[in-house]
């Protein structure tokens, strides 16, 4: 039996499982997708038992998207410019390479929904905002603005990317048509009931797409609803980065909207 997995630690609640797990025995595969819990102090041992067990592909989440990079064979071009690897899989040569499917995740749903924006904001400096800043990039949106609480971090991706710095304090003052929350402002947890948006209402052109997926209907995402906004859940991110890492690692590719049907389910 193949073996698959996610690494990350603490690893909480992940979709992944659910969705490869399904997507193995859709394509009747000898497979199995697992979790790894793995301590940062144990990452280099993890990557030496991938290649002892041969093990087919591996997720990687927080803490481990930038510290793995050094300890794999080949890094995708990709993977370099956004400084993260959230895919490894073995290349035609026997060499494990990192991959990034994340940004794939963002490009994805931008297209279907809004496809040639002109301008758009990023809220959140971290590896989600890396991932949204250049999937706006290689849509060619002509004006492209990160903000986060801490103005450093904004100040050092905004210079990386070529993109414009925005204050936190005056995020509501840049009307776009894509507006971006890459913070885990909104999510279950410690971050739960909170927008990242300051003010009671957003520009009824302006598209909303909220990476964060638990809960689905976030405070962000009901707030683009009142005001008549385009929406796309965090989901439809997480979704699409799973597709392609399922294809990246199988050859095979999964039906969207039944691979989206399961993720709900598990949601409940």
């Amino acid at each position: 039996m193949e073996q698959y997995g996610i690494i990350g630690h603490p690893l909480g609640h992940s979709l992944s499982p659910a969705l490869h797990n399904w997507g193995f025995a859709r394509w009747s595969m000898d497979a199995v997708y697992d979790f790894w819990d793995t301590p940062p102090d144990s990452l280099a041992a993890f990557v030496d038992r991938v290649r002892a067990e041969n093990i087919r592909g591996v997720s990687v989440t927080i803490p481990h998207k930038r510290t793995i990079m050094p300890l794999l064979d080949r890094v995708s071009t990709t993977a370099r410019a956004i400084g993260a690897v959230n895919t490894i899989c073995w290349d035609e040569h026997g060499r494990l390479r990192g991959t990034n499917t994340d940004v794939a995740g963002c490009l994805e749903p931008l297209r279907r929904v809004i496809p040639k924006p002109k301008t758009a904001l990023v809220l959140g400096a971290g590896g989600a905002a890396r991932a949204a800043i250049a999937a706006l990039n290689q849509l060619g949106v002509e004006w492209v603005g990160v903000s986060n609480r801490n103005p450093e971090k904004a100040d050092a991706l905004a210079l990386e990317f070529s993109i414009h710095a925005v204050r936190w304090d005056e995020r509501h003052k840049n009307p776009c048509d894509v507006l971006v929350n890459a913070t885990p402002l909104g999510m279950s947890g410690p971050y739960q009931g909170q927008n990242p948006w300051p003010m009671k209402a957003l520009p009824q052109d302006t598209t909303v797409f909220d990476l964060v997926y638990n809960p689905l209907e976030t405070p962000l995402l009901a707030l683009a609803k009142t005001c008549g906004c385009g929406r796309i859940s965090g989901l439809e991110m997480f979704l699409h980065q799973g597709l392609k890492q399922f294809h990246i690692w199988t050859g095979q590719d999964l039906d969207p909207d039944a691979a989206r049907e399961r993720l709900l389910q598990e949601l409940g």
